[in-house]
């Protein structure tokens, strides 16, 4: 299963550079998911990354950027419930969005996010999602089931620990 959350777009008023979710949470169906994109690219260190180096795993992605007022927010929530799954089957990973590996490498460190993110420059990897279920906000985040189908888009930027954990063990279940 992958999760992913991210933050994007021009927050409404036109000011603050990105599109805030309007708290919408679309979960699909077993027979009617769609296979996730292969994500990859180098990491916030500069090594080669991709989901396939953890295929059979639920996976949580969480598309951000420090710059963005809802990512920040949120990134608590996602450090407390990656922590709790550390030694299960699910496995956190940030894909970077208009941000430099340095400022996401502070931030993580300040916040002891220790999961790792792939970084996004040119958007490729959150495009890859247009097939199945699209990014429409920033923060937005998919769930990723264990057979490698998107399961779950979350466009809250309100998300909160016991949400995430729910749906993660909705997908979780939903394969077994």
């Amino acid at each position: 299963m992958l999760v992913l959350t991210a933050c994007s777009g021009v927050e409404e008023g036109g000011e603050g550079g990105y599109i805030s979710g309007d708290g919408t949470v679309t979960t699909i169906d077993p027979g009617d998911r769609q296979p996730a994109p292969a994500l990859s690219g180098l990491d916030l260190e500069g090594e080669e990354l991709s989901t396939e180096d953890f295929a059979g795993q639920t996976i949580v992605v969480n598309l951000w950027g420090s710059w963005c007022p809802p990512c920040r927010k949120e990134m608590p929530i996602l450090k407390e419930v990656a922590e709790s799954y550390e030694d299960s089957s699910v496995q956190f990973l940030g894909l970077l969005t208009q941000d430099k590996p340095a400022s996401a490498r502070a931030f993580n460190d300040k916040i002891g996010i220790t999961y790792p993110s792939i970084v996004d420059d040119s958007g490729e990897n959150q495009l890859a999602f247009a097939d199945s279920l699209p990014s429409q906000a920033i923060p937005t985040t998919w769930i990723i089931d264990s057979e490698g189908r998107v399961a779950v888009r979350i466009l809250d930027p309100e998300l909160g620990a016991g949400t995430l954990t729910d749906l993660i063990e909705y997908v979780r279940k939903s394969t077994q």
